[in-house]
Order: structure tokens, then sequence, then C-alpha cells
């Protein structure tokens, strides 16, 4: 079984994507509500994936991502930002930062477990 841990100030958006991901998907979810306890929660159980929000308060999805490249034991960890900025030059630069994918809010739950798993290349 697959891992995501889900980096989400919004306790609604977290809620949501695990009711999705776990349900729909099969995937087992870990939750964080900010960027410091997400790259803790990233080190200590080494998720498959990660979906990261992008506009948090203190740390923000870009700087946390900066963090987890920048640390050995989450460099590797497929990392998915999750935005509601859809323009064509946010997506380029969230791109530019080197995640792996960008998925757009709002998201369909019946949708984003197959959205990361297409994003990600991954297989059933």
């Amino acid at each position: 079984m697959r891992r995501i841990l889900i980096i989400d100030d919004d306790d609604d958006v977290r809620e949501v994507a695990a009711l999705a991901l776990e349900a729909v998907g099969g995937v087992d979810v870990v939750s964080a509500s900010s960027g410091a306890e997400g790259i803790e929660l990233a080190e200590a159980e080494r998720p498959d994936a990660i979906l990261l929000d992008v506009m948090m308060p203190g740390m923000d999805g870009p700087a946390t991502f900066r963090v987890l490249r920048g640390r050995d034991e989450t460099r590797m960890l497929p990392v998915v930002l999750l935005t509601a900025k859809a323009q064509r030059d946010d997506r380029r630069r969230f791109e530019a930062l080197g995640v792996d994918a960008v998925l757009t809010k709002p998201f369909d739950p019946m949708r984003l477990a197959d959205d990361v798993s297409a994003a990600l290349g991954w297989t059933s």
C-alpha cells in the first residue's frame, strides 16, 4: 500500500484529500498542517509521495520543497504541488522548482488518487 503525506494548512482540504485518497485510491495517508510539521513527518514516515500546498502561512510550499530537497532523508521523495494558482505563469514557476507535478484546487475528490498516480507515473 502506498503512503502519501499531505501538507496543507487548511483542515478541510486535508480531510477531503485524505478521505479521497484512502477511500477511492486505497492509499495510506499521513497529514501535516504546516511546512515544518510536514518536513518532520516526511523524515519520520518516509512516504511514497508528498502532496504539498503552495500557499501556507510561515513556510509556504516552495520553501518547504526546498528544505525537503536539501535533506538526504527526503531529497528523492516525489512532490506534487497543490495550488489554487492555475495561471500558466504560476504553473511554469512551480514546475521550474523541480517538483514532480502540479495539480490545481479545487480538485475532484473522486479523481484525486488517479490524478496523483498519473502525475507520478504510478501504475495500478
